[in-house]
């Protein structure tokens, strides 16, 4: 699927080496960890705890039989954060996949397909929505085989179903549906699920999850188990996993089936919650359901933010049942070895691919192209751009939304003219978007505000994201500030909302510019006042700039600001709180304890920092005895 997405830069691992082979289906393959990352000839940290599958239960189990050798250290740098968190921007993000479809009103596939029809227009955000933190973007929810919709465009065919939704303030969306059905209006399933699938798609969640209460309650859809998932999926989204497990209690028993417990399985993972996660998958095999590559594909997606150590376990259970790798499996774990730099075995992943018969699309070698470049593999990278172009022959625009960021990260100024050349007679927005990133990639400034500014003259509504397009522009020149201030203001000036994105751009504006308290004050007032949850990596660039100021007590208070949202127990949130410690000059006394109720186990580099701080407890004892 041809999509525009936020670019990630993986962070640099490093650790002890340790290996072991398993073979997978008909390749054999070196199971490596380094730096807390593993997969295909990958590498991570060593650790004396692996998780442990079986047929009835997921558990946790001591390691045995791994030895260790000497080898030079991986490194790559970027927004990951040791991996921890894509966030959108990757970061928060991870990479910005397909947003996913719980599908229950909705066909997964359709909404893949439908989602580069929606236009600016379309998405609006709302009150009550929680904008994605990038971390479920990667996240396909299974097929349902009910609400099978055509391809529609909000701005060239909405419903007067989703218009009534669209257009109702605050929380009067059953009202405003009581009050259109009142007048004689019929509802299908087909107009439910187009509704529903674009309210998923413009993120308007809070409404979506309205409307689901409301056919509920109303009785005019007869539910099954597909719908009971896509309202289970917005409270967790929502309302968090408790009001999910809580809802799940009160679906009838006969609809409490496989797609139901998948979805759950999904807001574990978006939530990053790896005890729930693994006690949602123990329930699904007790319950006899079959182990499916799409569950074993969250697993994956879990544990790659969280804990890579368990990637090749999970690849082992997935051998063990007989559990075909879908696309998706290779994706996350191209993902796997490209954060970790360790190109030989993303490599040898593709080539595991073809030999199963899958080809590769656009979405996957795009990754390759952002893994290449990462690596400083320019060659490699401009060959696998020239294959993406070659399978657009029939000489579509578009893959210009995806192409044009990419050569900009490779510095091709003339391929990016060459490409907006051709959409620059009646271009669609997000190949606006995607050329002013591509020019912001170019340091080519005045090209991002030309274009920016003739989508602005064009009066669609744009949404917060395609103003932190133009915020990320300027923060790459710290000299940027002022006219990054006038665009915030510019878009409180159209009514548009700051989302987290908005947010995490604003934040990282002030920080290139070296006024640090300022992003520290614009995002405490910023929570405050729109109630929505910051990204991962905007408190990260708060810390590590503090951290390297030996600014502990900052780094502190951004830390438990982060264990109140619920991003809790990540390493790289330990290896920026312990640095700043480090240029502190400080001791960190309970620090191993902390870790370890966070269940959070030290790889090499963070070993060497607690071991520097020891070091300074001990001098600080020595000192008193003096």
């Amino acid at each position: 699927m041809w999509a525009l997405r936020r670019a990630s830069t993986p962070l640099r691992n490093q650790g002890y080496r340790v290996r072991t082979s398993y073979v997978f289906g008909k390749l054999e393959v070196p199971y490596f960890w380094e730096g807390n990352v593993a997969g295909f000839g990958t590498a991570a940290a060593l650790s004396d705890r692996f998780i442990y599958f079986d047929r009835n239960n997921l558990t946790t189990w001591p390691s045995s039989e791994v030895y260790i050798s000497s080898h030079g250290l991986s490194t790559q740098a970027g927004a990951e954060n040791s991996g921890e968190e894509g966030n959108v921007e990757d970061g928060c993000s991870e990479l910005d996949e397909t947003l996913p479809s719980t599908s229950p009103l909705e066909d997964s596939k359709t909404a893949d397909d439908n989602e580069e029809e929606l236009t600016s227009g379309s998405e609006i955000d709302d009150d009550d929505d929680v904008v994605d933190d990038g971390t479920q973007n990667e996240l396909d929810l299974p097929e349902g085989e009910t609400g099978l919709v055509e391809k529609i465009s909000i701005k060239r065919a909405p419903s007067e179903l989703l218009n009534v939704i669209w257009k109702a303030p605050g929380l009067t969306v059953s009202s405003a549906l009581d009050k259109w059905v009142s007048e004689g209006k019929e509802l299908s399933r087909d107009d439910i699920s187009s509704a529903m699938l674009n309210l998923r798609k413009c993120r308007m969640y809070g409404k979506a999850l309205q409307f689901s209460e409301w056919l509920e309650t109303s009785g005019k859809l007869d539910f099954i188990e597909n719908d009971y998932a896509s309202r289970l999926y917005l409270i967790g989204k929502l309302r968090g996993l408790r009001m999910a497990e809580n809802y799940i209690a009160k679906i009838p028993k006969s609809f409490q089936g496989e797609v139901v417990y998948q979805t759950l399985l999904v807001n574990c993972v978006i939530a990053s919650n790896v005890h729930k996660a693994e006690k949602v998958f123990n329930k699904m095999k007790n319950l006899e359901f079959p182990i499916t590559a799409f569950a074993c594909n969250q697993l994956l997606l879990l544990y790659k933010r969280t804990d890579k150590r368990k990637i090749a376990d999970v690849l082992l259970l997935m051998k063990k049942e007989n559990v075909k790798y879908s696309t998706s499996t290779y994706r996350i774990l191209i993902d796997v070895n490209g954060l970790s730099n360790d190109i030989t075995g993303m490599e040898e992943v593709v080539d595991s691919m073809k030999a199963e018969g899958i080809k590769l699309d656009v979405e996957t070698l795009s990754r390759l192209v952002k893994h290449y470049v990462s690596g400083g593999l320019k060659d490699k990278a401009k060959a696998v751009l020239k294959e993406m172009e070659e399978i657009n022959s029939e000489g579509s625009r578009r893959p210009c939304r995806i192409l044009l960021p990419l050569y900009g990260e490779l510095q091709m100024e003339d391929e990016v003219r060459r490409l907006w050349e051709i959409c620059e007679s009646n271009p669609h927005i997000e190949e606006c978007m995607a050329a002013i990133v591509a020019w912001g990639k170019l340091k080519n400034v005045q090209e991002a505000e030309k274009i920016f500014d003739r989508v602005v003259k064009t009066g669609e509504k744009l949404s917060a994201r395609h103003y932190s397009t133009m915020l990320n522009v300027y923060r790459e020149d710290s000299k940027m500030l002022t006219k990054g201030k006038e665009v915030v203001k510019q878009m409180a000036e159209s009514g548009c909302r700051m989302d987290p994105f908005t947010l995490d751009a604003v934040v990282k504006l002030y920080v290139e510019a070296g006024e640090v308290e300022k992003a520290d004050s614009f995002l405490v007032k910023a929570v405050l006042q729109n109630k929505k949850k910051p990204m991962f990596t905007t408190y990260i660039t708060l810390m590590d700039r503090y951290a390297s100021r030996g600014d502990v007590p900052n780094v502190e208070k951004n830390f438990a600001m982060m264990r109140r949202l619920g991003y809790v127990g990540r390493l790289s949130q330990f290896q920026t709180l312990i640095q700043a410690y480090v240029n502190a000059k400080a001791p960190a006394y309970g620090m191993r304890e902390r870790m370890k109720a966070d269940n959070v186990f030290p790889n090499k580099d963070l070993a060497g920092k607690l071991a520097q701080v020891d070091c300074l407890k001990m001098r600080k004892v020595s000192d008193l005895l003096d």
